[in-house]
């Protein structure tokens, strides 16, 4: 929207017995019977103080990270070191999100009116770029951008004379289109996506995607099930009403179950009602139970989990283990965005230089 490192604990190990057994059983308590704050998060050292809220997990040894001042770090051994990969002149740009094929091929995106606005592209890990796309129309705002595979991706812009603009690429990222709008609904007034986490657009499987919204009079989540020619919006009950309000993240572990996180993102303010589930592909949302305690901005499955997702956000790191119903928190640190990925890994990235694995 317009606007140290740490030994494994025994929570984390938990999780992670989780993962190979296909559930996961509740979390020990968050703190030690002294009150000392357990973590969940083994963190790892990036070598940069930017700010990361793109981050994109390829497998247990491969992930990118995409951030403040055109920043972009590639690690291939897990996390035990991160290289620079920065596009040359980057400098002023505000990468917010990034989606990897390989160790080699990542898209990443940055963020701001107009020109600053910008698609950029790699398939030699980092060594040389090239930009894709460069907005050219003052209106727009790019926030996010998904893929459904290797080939076929879309980015998405705040309301452009009042709908969500809408690019789609069939070449990887190559090159990309503005789709037309006839299938998208009105946006409502004030209302915007947050580039907050890159996960204001996902995607699951070959054609379905959904988008987050915020900032208008209700939160609403909309869905496309063509591949972003058409869309239909419905409203959530994360609160909005609020240029810092609304649903900031989204997480689908297959076209029918989804989780969405959020709040409000201003300092100190509570956020009531911050999550909330749908089995059906976002046609209806229900709130959770048990919400996280304060504003989150990225939500990701665990591998190998029908019930099992990481929330994250400036205060702390929130664990479900029955699909989104109920949280607990289980880490105090502070990250923007968490990613996971099939054979295991998760990572989570945020202010700071900040980057941790769930793992050793």
């Amino acid at each position: 929207m317009r606007r140290k490192s740490t030994a494994l604990t025994a929570l984390g190990a938990a999780v992670l017995a989780a993962f190979a057994l296909g559930t996961a059983p509740a979390p020990a308590a968050a703190r030690t019977p002294a009150g000392e704050a357990r973590q969940l998060w083994h963190a790892q050292d990036s070598g940069s103080d930017a700010r990361f809220r793109g981050l994109a997990a390829v497998d247990r040894r491969t992930a990118w990270l995409a951030g403040s001042g055109g920043t972009v770090l590639r690690t291939t051994d897990g996390g035990a070191r991160w290289r620079a990969v920065s596009p040359p002149g980057a400098q002023e740009l505000e990468f917010r999100d990034i989606e990897a094929f390989d160790a080699r091929r990542a898209v990443v995106l940055a963020i701001g009116e107009g020109e600053a606005s910008r698609i950029l592209r790699t398939d030699d890990g980092g060594a040389t770029w090239t930009e894709s796309f460069r907005n050219t129309d003052p209106q727009a705002f790019y926030d996010c951008v998904t893929f459904f595979d290797t080939r076929h991706g879309l980015a998405m812009s705040d309301p452009v004379d009042g709908k969500y603009r809408i690019l789609s690429t069939r070449d990887g990222g190559r090159s990309w289109r503005v789709l037309p709008d006839a299938g998208m609904p009105d946006a409502q007034p004030g209302e915007a996506g947050f580039a907050a986490s890159g996960q204001c657009l996902v995607a699951s499987g070959p054609r379905d995607v959904w988008l987050a919204t915020g900032g208008g009079a209700v939160s609403r989540v909309l869905h496309s099930a063509d591949r972003g020619l058409t869309w239909t919006a419905t409203r959530t009950p994360v609160p909005a009403g609020d240029p810092a309000r609304g649903v900031f993240g989204l997480a689908f572990r297959d076209r029918t179950h989804g989780i969405a996180v959020g709040g409000d993102y201003t300092a100190g303010l509570p956020s009531p009602r911050a999550a909330a589930v749908t089995a059906d592909a976002g046609r209806t949302w229900t709130p959770s139970a048990q919400p996280p305690p304060a504003y989150r901005s990225g939500v990701a499955w665990l591998p190998r989990s029908r019930s099992a997702a990481l929330a994250v956000g400036p205060t702390g790191t929130d664990l479900t283990t029955n699909g989104g119903r109920t949280w607990r928190t289980v880490d105090q640190g502070s990250y923007d965005t968490v990613d996971c990925t099939r054979d295991g890994a998760c990572w989570a990235a945020g202010e700071k230089g900040r980057v941790a694995r769930l793992g050793s």
